[in-house]
């Protein structure tokens, strides 16, 4: 039999665990988000503020720098070529990604698994590999400095991942779920949209969150496919804007604002409708 002085003993230690764990993830947190934070303060400070102290909080806001971002040479154009091709690619490679998957979760056919295996291998191919066939491809078919041809090519290498995350998901439906649909008198496809969607809500939203993530600062293929300066993404852009205006610290982090608010907002709408779609697909037999 414990003593009430062993028992009070492991209550104190349990509290000191669990504020000492809190008081480490705190601490974590500040970390990983003071880059963030000094980058805000940075944007609306004066180029002056700035050079006097580069860590101090600024005495007034400086509207000229977001003003002199967004008139600065093709960087609303950046901006719209970034959503088109962000919306794009994640509106293309989800469609296509949806229909495979349902395909390979829930009909039964020779070489099922060996599709899934060989789209599962190609995961592990970096893109930087596959940059010169395909720039001779696209140069043969005349897509180089197009963003239809770039969204395909985005596509492409965010399809793997997204066949893979949605395959899993639909396999661990219940079956019964699916057969009462077919009872009902609905189509493949009426069970899809109808049934198979609804419940999957959990992998869907965390594919548009991370290939949207994904495409918005993504480079390389970019830089390389899209050479018109008016077909440039923020990401390139900014790499121009860097340049131009390397001494005006404040308005290059005004520029990286920029295109950072849009992927925290999509976060944020994300993992609000991540949480519910835990709850609509949490069915078991």
């Amino acid at each position: 039999m414990e003593t009430v002085k062993q028992k009070d003993y492991k209550v104190r230690k349990n509290y000191f665990a669990f504020f000492g764990r809190q008081f480490l993830l705190i601490i974590l947190t500040l970390i990983s988000l003071y880059p963030l934070f000094f980058m805000f303060i940075t944007a609306i400070k004066s180029k002056e503020e700035y050079v006097f102290n580069k860590f101090s909080f600024p005495k007034s806001i400086a509207w000229d720098n977001f003003i002199e971002v967004f008139i600065g040479k093709n960087f609303g154009q950046w901006f719209i070529n970034s959503i088109i091709l962000t919306v794009g690619s994640v509106i293309v490679s989800l469609a296509l990604a949806v229909l495979a998957s349902y395909a390979l979760a829930r009909y039964q056919f020779k070489i099922r698994d060996t599709i899934l295996n060989f789209i599962i291998s190609l995961m592990v191919i970096p893109p930087v590999i596959m940059v010169v066939p395909l720039f001779v491809f696209m140069s043969k078919v005349k897509l180089i400095n197009s963003l239809p041809g770039v969204i395909l090519l985005y596509t492409g290498l965010t399809l793997p991942f997204s066949i893979y995350l949605l395959t899993t998901f639909f396999r661990s439906i219940p079956q019964a779920i699916l057969d009462s649909s077919y009872i009902d008198g609905c189509s493949s496809m009426r069970t899809l949209t109808s049934i198979i969607m609804p419940l999957s809500k959990p992998p869907i939203i965390t594919l548009i969150v991370v290939n949207a993530l994904w495409v918005w600062n993504e480079l390389m293929i970019a830089l390389i496919f899209l050479q018109k300066d008016e077909l440039k993404t923020l990401m390139i852009g900014i790499t121009v804007f860097k340049s131009r205006y390397n001494i005006n610290i404040p308005l290059t982090m005004m520029g990286l604002v920029v295109i950072t608010i849009p992927m925290i907002v999509l976060y944020l709408f994300g993992q609000k409708y991540f949480v519910q779609g835990l709850v609509s697909g949490s069915l078991k037999e």
